[in-house]
């Protein structure tokens, strides 16, 4: 059960339909199809072999998704890389996984001499772009016009297709795995929860690297419908293609949404062709919403709660938007679990707890991860008898709902993405003339939550706000740095003498409802 069933289905039943926009670029699925197979073709010329890791690092575009199905076809693993990361973390992943292939598309040929030069076992490099190929490089659309078709891998449900980065509690990043039958059930899981009646055609601005963005490619893929692609999120080209492409489904993260809605020009153009829109990854402002119901009044919302180790595990539907579901507060809620799964509210000894009392949510269905890459601790943290802990705390209402009230785990959502404080606090207690430091979330009207620092400086050392964000900029990516910082001349210690980050908290989250935002 390879995701590229799913593509071998769309070239027999419908092969002239448009499979991919790009800009001024479209293609049909019968000459996707084509490109897809001599792009394994030349994975394996490369020397690929079954289970190989390649490594793809580019904005979302056509050859994206041409590489994506591509890697699969010929039977490899793909290995997204976050195009957010500096240079050594986007090494960290590579090296963690062995990746053997790097495809590099035209934004990113710059790194690739630091990243060769600081890699264990430099990759080989594919130029996947439209631009000019660079020196020592191979062009890919080269040897895919040069090369033959190869037939697909039909790798099995057990089969790994992927890992995926995250951040991680330890400081370091964690390469959650999945297999073709894992992807598979998240993307059947989000088209039973979403339908898709008639023809879709969905535009992807959530970057591909990600869960999300992936999971909403598969979706697409499994209907066979169309995908149109932006190379990154920018309110006035969405509302633009929206407009010119006569876009029907979108999934955006709430600081997009929030963009989009209060864009000055968003009156001037026809979205009458925008039919769902699902909205993730962190929680929405409750104004936002509001705005942007009255804007969309013929827009079926859609709330997905989820994370990278399962995709999706509840779904708050389009009739909790509606004006009773709003009266009733459901619209507030994350909504129920997702077809195919189960989830339960529990204490710290793994006990579900009775209805309407917080503890840590669980989730259970045949989309959870394989486990995080050569990480067996933290997969047996995470995935307990079949369960996978999420690290959220919330509660469950009589009739299923789930709220989500408090992150249990050291981790900050900022814009949709994932920041681990170890992370962050690794990276600063490396600067000479630090002694301490911690990091937490903070609320923000813009991106929901911010990253803010509490340090404390060594005796005589000189610290300024400039001088500490340098420093991270200078080793993490740009999203983890901290927003504001705040020295201290010491930390709030327990008796066990852990910093207790609940009181450095507590004033920034006084009078809020919940302590997620």
């Amino acid at each position: 059960m390879s995701m590229t069933l799913a593509l071998q289905r769309a070239i027999q039943a419908t092969p002239e339909r448009t499979a991919t926009v790009f800009h001024q670029r479209r293609q049909s699925f019968r000459t996707f199809g084509d490109r897809v197979a001599r792009t394994a073709g030349v994975l394996q010329t490369l020397g690929m072999q079954p289970g190989d890791r390649v490594g793809l690092l580019g904005v979302n575009s056509d050859r994206w998704l041409e590489a994506l199905m591509g890697v699969w076809w010929a039977g490899g693993v793909l290995n997204p890389v976050n195009t957010r990361w500096s240079v050594a973390e986007i090494v960290y992943s590579l090296d963690d996984c062995d990746t053997g292939i790097l495809l590099v598309d035209d934004h990113f040929l710059h790194r690739v001499e630091g990243i060769c030069a600081s890699a264990k076992r430099p990759p080989r490099i594919v130029h996947v772009g439209d631009g000019p190929t660079s020196e020592g490089m191979l062009s890919l659309q080269a040897l895919v016009a040069g090369g033959a078709p190869v037939d697909d891998a039909s790798r099995a449900a057990s089969d790994l297709a992927c890992i995926l980065y995250t951040g991680g509690t330890t400081g370091f990043p964690k390469g959650v795995v999945h297999s073709h039958g894992t992807l598979w059930s998240i993307g059947i899981q989000r088209l039973a929860q979403t339908p898709m009646p008639g023809d879709s055609i969905a535009l992807h601005v959530a970057p591909l690297f990600h869960m999300g963005g992936i999971g909403r490619a598969l979706v697409q893929f499994i209907a066979g419908q169309t995908h149109v692609l932006a190379t990154g999120f920018d309110a006035r080209e969405v509302l633009q293609t929206i407009e010119r492409e006569r876009v029907t489904d979108l999934l955006l993260v709430p600081t997009m949404l929030q963009a989009l809605i209060t864009h000055p020009e968003f009156d001037c153009f026809d979205l009458s062709s925008l039919k769902r829109m699902v909205y993730g990854a962190s929680p929405i402002g409750e104004s936002v919403l509001e705005r942007a119901l009255a804007l969309l009044p013929d827009v079926e919302f859609t709330h997905s709660y989820g994370m990278t180790e399962l995709g999706n595990a509840t779904s708050n539907p389009p009739q909790n938007h509606g004006v009773q579901g709003r009266a009733s507060g459901l619209s507030r809620s994350a909504g129920r679990a997702t077809f195919g799964v189960a989830v339960k509210v529990v204490d710290e000894t793994g006990q579900e707890l009775p209805r309407g009392e917080v503890g840590e949510l669980i989730a259970c269905g045949p989309n959870l991860m394989l486990g995080y890459w050569n990480k067996p601790a933290e997969t047996a943290r995470a995935l307990r008898n079949g369960w996978l802990y999420t690290g959220d705390g919330a509660r469950m209402d009589a009739g299923g709902n789930v709220f989500i009230v408090d992150r249990l785990k050291d981790m900050i959502v900022s814009g949709g993405e994932n920041v681990y404080s170890a992370e962050v606090e690794n990276v600063i207690a490396r600067h000479p003339a630090v002694q301490a430091c911690a990091v937490i979330a903070v609320p923000d009207a813009r991106w929901g939550e911010a990253v803010h620092a509490v340090v404390v400086p060594k005796p005589g050392g000189q610290l300024d706000d400039a001088a500490l964000l340098a420093h991270c900029r200078s080793l993490i990516a740009g999203y983890k740095c901290p927003k504001s910082f705040e020295f201290r001349a010491e930390l709030p210690l327990s008796a066990a003498g852990k910093v207790v980050k609940r009181a450095l908290r507590e004033p920034h989250w006084a009078g809020q409802s919940r302590k997620v935002s």
